[in-house]
């Protein structure tokens, strides 16, 4: 039986990660900040969630005890979801170091204050899957949302040095680069053909997981080649497209 550990768990697309797992009678911990939401999820999963915790995951200080009390709750761990994050306002992040300390903070230093004490349980164990939820805004500096970018391509880049660290142990550390999602974190966002469901990238998350390879994927799958254009644009031609370079 899967022993699942969900950091952010009540966020959308998370709890419809929790969802599928619970459908198939995987043992769940389950971690949010909103004790209403994250009652109301447990309770909607019954059973299979085995235990749970209200928790800041902003507060690094902590991160170790929580990881370190999910982990004797589901008696060892074979998969970690790490899904919170914090889109905040660029404009606001540009003026105010404080909002983009919590920009980069919630993005950034949270993840990886959780993702030391798993990686190490995990190599303790010799197994294991990570997986984290990262944003196609990590590949490009863009006016519209750089400091959340800058923090989701440095999360990215640490989760490539885990996954060559952790490999030969056959620990699988995912990278999930997600484009925008019609979630409450995008509820003032224009929305366009491009935009996914939480239910389609949760499918496409546990499935990714499924396969036990770990690696990097762009999700849905037509960012892959989206991106590699953006990436790949040379900045004198990138800065006169509005449609990219524009707020």
């Amino acid at each position: 039986m899967e022993r699942v550990l969900i950091l952010g768990a009540t966020s959308a697309i998370a709890s419809e990660i929790a969802a599928r797992y619970a459908r198939r009678g995987a043992r769940l911990y389950l971690v949010g900040r909103d004790p209403a939401k994250l009652t109301a999820l447990c309770d909607r999963l019954g059973s299979t969630v085995v235990g749970h915790a209200r928790a800041d995951l902003d507060d690094a200080a902590g991160s170790a005890a929580l990881v370190h009390t999910a982990l004797e709750v589901l008696d060892g761990l074979d998969v970690a979801v790490i899904a919170h994050g914090l889109l905040g306002h660029q404009i606001t992040t540009e003026h105010d170091w404080n909002a983009a300390e919590q920009v980069l903070r919630t993005n950034l230093l949270s993840p990886v204050s959780l993702l030391i004490p798993l990686a190490n349980a995990l190599q303790a164990q010799g197994h294991g899957h990570l997986a984290v939820l990262s944003s196609v805004a990590g590949e490009r500096g863009r006016p519209r949302n750089y400091t959340y970018g800058a923090a989701k391509g440095a999360l990215t880049i640490y989760l490539q040095g885990l996954r060559s660290r952790l490999w030969r142990q056959g620990i699988a550390v995912s990278t999930f680069k997600l484009g925008p999602v019609d979630t409450p974190m995008t509820a003032d966002h224009a929305k366009n053909p491009l935009f996914a469901t939480p239910q389609a990238v949760a499918r496409d998350i546990v499935a990714h997981i499924d396969r036990g390879q770990g690696g990097a994927a762009h999700l849905p799958w037509y960012w892959a080649p989206i991106m590699s254009a953006v990436r790949h644009m040379p900045e004198s031609i990138f800065q006169r497209l509005g449609f990219l370079s524009g707020r």
